[in-house]
Formats: C-alpha cells, sequence, structure tokens
C-alpha cells in the first residue's frame, strides 16, 4: 500500500472510522469507511483487532503511542510491524515516526493544536521525508486546517470532535482530505 493508494481511497471516502473500544470496532465492519485509526489495544489483542479490520478489507492505521503495553520506542514499531502488520502507523512521537517509515510503513503524524506553540512545533518540526499524514485535533478549526496545510504541504486529517455533517464539510472544504471521528453516527454520513 502507497501513500498514493491512500490518498485516493480518501478522495473516495474522506471519513476515517477511529475506533476506541470492541463496540466502535464491530460497528466500523459494517460502515463503508475504507480507512480504520485503531486508538486501543494492547500487545495481547491488538492482533487480532488489526487481522480483523484487514479480512473485512480495511486499511489499517495503529496509533502506536496508545497501545498498553508498549513502551515509546523503536522495538514498539518493530513488534507492530512484524507481528501486527498494520497498513500504518499513528504517532505524536516523530522518532516513532521516522522509524516507522524506514520499515516502510505508512505513517500519520499526530498534533494537537492548541496553541501558537503548537503551530511553531509543527512548523518546525522535520516531516517532510517523515510522514505521509498529519492529523491535527481538534479538527473544528478551519482556519488552522488550511495554515498547517499550507505550512507543511502535506496532506491533513482534520480529527477530534466532529459530529456533524456540517463538521466533515467544513473541515474538507478548508483543506483536510479526510476526517478521523470516533462516532459511528459520522461514519454512516
Amino acid at each position: 500500500m502507497t501513500e498514493n493508494t491512500i490518498y485516493e481511497l480518501l478522495m473516495a471516502h474522506p471519513v476515517i472510522s477511529a475506533v476506541k473500544d470492541d463496540a466502535g470496532l464491530a460497528k466500523c465492519m459494517e460502515s463503508e469507511c475504507c480507512i480504520v485509526f485503531v486508538l486501543y489495544g494492547s500487545i495481547n489483542n491488538i492482533t487480532d483487532i488489526v487481522y480483523r479490520l484487514k479480512t473485512a478489507g480495511k486499511t489499517v492505521f495503529v496509533h502506536a503511542d496508545l497501545i498498553d503495553g508498549l513502551a515509546n520506542r523503536e522495538a514498539s514499531i518493530d513488534f507492530l510491524h512484524t507481528a501486527v502488520q498494520p497498513h500504518g502507523i499513528i504517532s505524536t512521537k516523530l522518532s516513532l515516526i521516522k522509524h516507522a517509515k524506514s520499515l516502510g510503513l505508512l505513517t500519520v503524524m499526530r498534533f494537537f493544536v492548541i496553541d501558537s506553540r503548537a503551530m511553531e512545533n509543527i512548523r518546525h518540526c522535520d516531516l517532510k521525508q517523515h510522514a505521509d499524514f498529519i492529523e491535527i485535533l481538534p479538527g473544528l478549526m478551519p482556519k488552522i486546517i488550511g495554515k498547517v496545510s499550507k505550512m507543511t504541504k502535506k496532506p491533513v486529517i482534520a480529527g477530534g470532535m466532529i459530529e456533524e455533517k456540517e463538521d466533515v464539510v467544513t473541515a474538507l472544504s478548508s483543506g483536510a482530505v479526510a476526517i478521523s471521528s470516533t462516532n459511528p453516527s459520522v461514519w454512516f454520513l
């Protein structure tokens, strides 16, 4: 799976299921969402979660920072790459994104944009060669979505607090290539 393939999937289906529990996992299997962000699990069940999603034809990104039992170290990415085999990794840690990219995984660098200092961190972060996509949270900031997209020249995914069709439309019209949401009703828009 390549960055271009993911981009094409997002152009056709710009809503990403962000799954945070088993109930969400079951619900996302019923949705037409092609891409799933796994935001939960442990070293004991993450392989099964990813296997179930891939068997259902979903493209799977695992948020490495949120998997119980994994440390914020390269060895965790090695484990995910070899044992779990997701299509990609999400992280707030640039070192993990760099390592995942070196292994050939797709990467999503997640930023919490809460103030001007967070914007400066994005500006100074070395994303060009490492992050395929950037996810910014909260996703209800049209002006910031546009700024981040122009500043980084990377496809931006807007995530967090997106609950209605209007939120989706606003984020996409502001420059996001997709939105991610843990709200199942958004998955079925």
